[in-house]
């Protein structure tokens, strides 16, 4: 009986090939399309969920309840503490990432961006494939070292790891295991692991961490089955404020679910790479709608063609076929349709998976034996089915002769005005798509062209290595970077050079240990902080609203503050602001200057507080102003500078504006995927009009053959079949303007400075629906009026 169904759609099929490769074409583009967004859902929504006790496993966090201020990690004591007298921990391990140290293996010496010191049982809290070793030869010694596959070949090729010995910084560190490299929904992205208790071997890092207001180190903790997550997070905060002396009781442990934490992101400065939960959110429904689209063709096409089958579902019943049999007569042809388009999206998602990697920058498994592929391909595939489907076939089937001269269907609704609302919808879809590319193009445009306050073009970072501790560094070395400064300075390809504790692009140090005159003793705003030098407004090209800049040599300056206009006002400082005095850290000095407002952080935040101080020993971060044309010539001199003084450690830098768009790295990324996938859903959208403008024109042939006999036009032809299409388009510009408007003018609050929305935005996505509108039905109105007449009048 199967075998009989689909032979007979096969010949069906093949009677109409050009409905057939409309179809097929229009459901593959869409299909393709949603397997794609759904792989990249799927990821997201996939994050650390493949850890075997993930529901029990949650990340402790700090928060300050006055301000409403988060950190990402806790005290690095707090472990032990909470091991020792909080009941219903199973297991709990601890990771510092911070740090970039520099790896030698033979001559090849460089800094390890992506590695973590973890503790001992790390690797029996979180699950890991080991390829070489195993996680009890790591846990045996302190300078042992565990890499993943592809940092083990990057290092030593084909030879075995194990027994190999890196240099890190100044210590040889033995290799004990090789690891597969992280999954890509893994939130743990790092190429190398060694103990943290090496780390703490450094008695200035063991005295730093044994601080209970370092919030520096990743808690993770494996609790109890039945144990409640809220218990432990009160029983922890208790433990804190006791060991922290917190007598106001304004700080608080938070336990953040594995599961959660990449879509986490009220955390301040965090070490990961997190989600946008309303961004998934909206690229499910991207796939969807796209799919939805490319569905759309197919019953408007096989719908739009079902009178023309009208014969065959009539002489089917005659010889004695019941209606369930003709039903899956329809349904195995939109099966086997929708195999086809099956086939054909395999073929092209193998071929555009390495681009969309890239693109998107999350390793989606290219390939085809991945389960989540397989599973991702029979959701689309069942989706489109159940679509195509049910409609059309419930349509064929029911085929009475009376209502198919009334054009009445099984659903007792006129069928034109069934298809001419999908049309409406599809192309409803289109505008609402175009509108979104119009506004996130224009968005993305206002940030990378928007005055931030400074001048980032031409601007090199150029980090000192964590092994110079700039809250550490000794005369001697103090004076070498200075020296290396004004050396830089000197050359002629550079046109000035200043020294910060962090760039201007994004400030993440912040603190609450600020004090001025007439404060309010309850009211501890999180202000943020910069330590800069007396070069650096002449080197960013930085306003001053009031007052001056630091010194340069001036001695008293090193007490003395700069605030910027909105520290002014939310500190609500005394008039005149000038002279005040002003305490950061317990140091007092005086305010001797306003700068005028710079972003320091994205565009999605409002310009903040923020204090600059003058302490030479927080720098260790030179930014380097390369002479107009020459930013090739300074980068030269920056690393022979660098060579001379440092010959051990390789120089790390980057300019400015590369870091600039990393801050928008995912909105930049959401634009250029709406964009590609906006041009999709027209593509399909353009097939299925052009599908239906073409049966329009068969079906009216004779009609057309009489209008040219008695003296017709082209352009009046291409009117009449134009009209109905265009009003269509004008319906649907009409319904999805004001959705439009509604969905971006939500996606912008997500920016504190933003673009406004214009009539023109919402014009040109109108305008280019009708224009293709237009080109495509009178294309074929055209075609339609140039044939011969009297061919299409001596046809019955």
């Amino acid at each position: 009986m199967l075998h009989n169904y689909l032979k007979t759609a096969w010949r069906s099929l093949m009677r109409n090939k050009s409905l057939t490769a409309l179809n097929v074409a229009g459901l593959t583009m869409g299909m393709t399309a949603a397997v794609l967004i759904f792989l990249w859902v799927q990821n997201e929504l996939s994050f650390d969920r493949f850890e075997p006790a993930a529901d029990r496993i949650f990340s402790v966090s700090t928060r300050q309840t006055t301000p409403n201020w988060a950190w990402e990690g806790a005290p690095m004591l707090m472990a032990a503490a909470i091991q020792k007298e909080v009941p219903g921990i199973e297991k709990i391990t601890r990771l510092d990432a911070d740090n970039q140290p520099i790896f030698q293996v033979g001559n090849d010496v460089q800094f390890e961006k992506q590695c973590a010191y973890v503790d001992s049982n790390w690797f029996d809290m979180f699950s890991y494939r080991f390829i070489e070793g195993s996680a009890a030869d790591f846990a045996g010694g302190i300078y042992n070292l565990v890499l993943t596959a592809t940092e083990a070949k990057r290092y030593f090729g084909n030879r075995p790891a194990v027994g190999q010995v890196v240099r890190i910084d100044s210590m040889g560190y033995t290799v004990k295991a090789v690891v597969a490299d992280p999954p890509a929904n893994s939130s743990f992205q790092y190429h190398a692991y060694m103990p943290i208790a090496a780390l703490l071997r450094d008695p200035q890092r063991r005295e730093n961490g044994e601080y209970w207001g370092n919030d520096d180190y990743r808690t993770y903790m494996l609790l109890k089955a039945g144990v409640s997550a809220d218990a432990i997070a009160a029983r922890t905060t208790a433990l804190f404020q006791r060991y922290a002396q917190d007598d106001q009781h304004v700080m608080r442990e938070d336990l953040i679910p594995l599961t959660a934490l990449h879509f986490d992101n009220h955390l301040s400065d965090s070490i990961f790479e997190h989600g946008n939960i309303q961004v998934v959110t909206i690229f499910s429904l991207l796939g969807f709608v796209i799919l939805l689209v490319a569905c759309i063709n197919y019953v408007n096409l096989t719908t739009a063609k079902a009178g023309l089958r009208s014969k065959e579902v009539s002489i089917r019943k005659i010889v004695g076929a019941e209606r369930w049999q003709l039903f899956l007569q329809f349904v195995a042809e939109s099966l086997l349709i929708s195999v086809l388009s099956l086939a054909a999206t395999l073929l092209l998602v193998r071929l555009c998976l390495p681009a969309f990697t890239q693109l998107t920058g999350k390793d989606l498994s290219g390939s085809l034996s991945s389960p989540a592929i397989w599973e991702v391909l029979g959701a689309t595939l069942a989706t489109a089915f159940v679509l195509n489907s049910l409609y059309p076939a419930l349509l064929l089937s029911s085929f009475k002769p009376l209502s198919v001269f009334r054009g009445i269907t099984v659903l007792k609704v006129n069928d034109a005005y069934f298809r001419k609302g999908l049309v409406v919808l599809q192309f409803g879809v289109s505008i609402l798509l175009m509108t979104g590319t119009v506004v996130i193009y224009r968005q993305m445009r206002f940030v990378q062209q928007s005055n931030p306050g400074y001048d980032r073009s031409q601007v090199m970072e150029v980090d000192l290595p964590y092994t110079i501790d700039p809250m550490n560094q000794s005369p001697g070395l103090r004076e070498q970077i200075l020296a290396m400064q004004q050396e830089m300075q000197a050359h002629s390809a550079i046109e000035n050079v200043s020294m910060v504790n962090q760039p201007l692009v994004h400030i993440g140090s912040t603190t609450t240990g600020v004090d001025w005159e007439g404060r309010d003793t309850s009211f501890q705003p999180k202000v943020a902080q910069l330590s800069a030098d007396a070069n650096l407004q002449k080197t960013m090209r930085l306003q001053m609203a009031e007052g001056r800049w630091f010194r340069e040599g001036d001695k008293v300056d090193e007490q003395n503050y700069i605030l910027n206009e909105t520290a002014v006002r939310v500190l609500s400082i005394r008039q005149p602001v000038l002279g005040q005095y002003f305490r950061l850290h317990g140091v007092q000095g005086r305010i001797i200057g306003i700068v005028k407002d710079f972003h320091f952080k994205s565009l999605h935040e409002k310009v903040g507080p923020l204090v600059v101080f003058n302490n030479p020993g927080w720098r260790h971060v030179y930014l380097v102003r390369a002479a107009p044309q020459r930013a090739a010539a300074a980068v030269a001199a920056v690393s022979a500078i660098w060579k001379r003084n440092f010959p051990s450690t390789p120089l790390q830098y980057q300019f400015l504006d590369e870091e600039f768009d990393r801050l928008y790295r995912g909105d930049a990324i959401a634009g250029r995927l709406v964009l590609i996938f906006t041009v999709i859903a027209l593509a399909i959208s353009a097939l299925g009009l052009f599908g239906l403008a073409a049966f329009a024109a068969e079906r009216r042939e004779r009609e057309i053959g009489i209008r040219r006999v008695l003296g017709a036009t082209t352009a009046s032809i291409g009117a009449l079949l134009s009209r109905e299409f265009i009003k269509l388009v004008a319906i649907a510009i009409l319904l999805a303007t004001p959705l439009a408007w509604w969905a971006m003018n939500g996606w912008l609050e997500n920016f504190a400075y933003r673009v406004g929305i214009s009539w023109w935005m919402f014009a040109l996505s109108g305008g280019m629906a009708l224009a293709m509108a237009v080109l495509i039905t009178g294309w074929q109105a055209v075609k339609a009026a140039w044939k011969n007449p009297v061919q299409a009048l001596r046809r019955e």
